[in-house]
């Protein structure tokens, strides 16, 4: 299972290049620091989500279609981490 940081910050690279922007450029636009967007694409933050809607806005995306992609669809649900914890616990009983 990968990161959700690393999808992530794939995702904003994805999504810059296809702008042509570059992360300097980004980080002006969304009111962020390029070495915060270097960092993020690098899959080396955790990420808050009023960060993310402004990457999202400076994209020209709303936070619909910057989750929209497979990557994010293929990330486990609660179900699957309410599994893995009811595994966990049955260790201890």
């Amino acid at each position: 299972m990968e990161d959700i940081r690393v999808v992530l910050g794939n995702r904003i690279r994805e999504l810059r290049k296809a702008k042509k922007y570059s992360q300097e450029g980004l980080a002006l636009r969304a009111g962020l620091d390029r070495t915060y967007i270097a960092s993020m694409e690098n899959g080396n933050r955790n990420v808050s989500l009023i960060n993310i809607e402004r990457i999202a806005t400076a994209l020209g995306h709303s936070l619909a279609d910057f989750f929209d992609t497979e990557d994010f669809a293929r990330m486990p649900t609660d179900a699957y981490f309410m599994k893995v914890a009811e595994r966990h616990s049955k260790r201890y009983d």
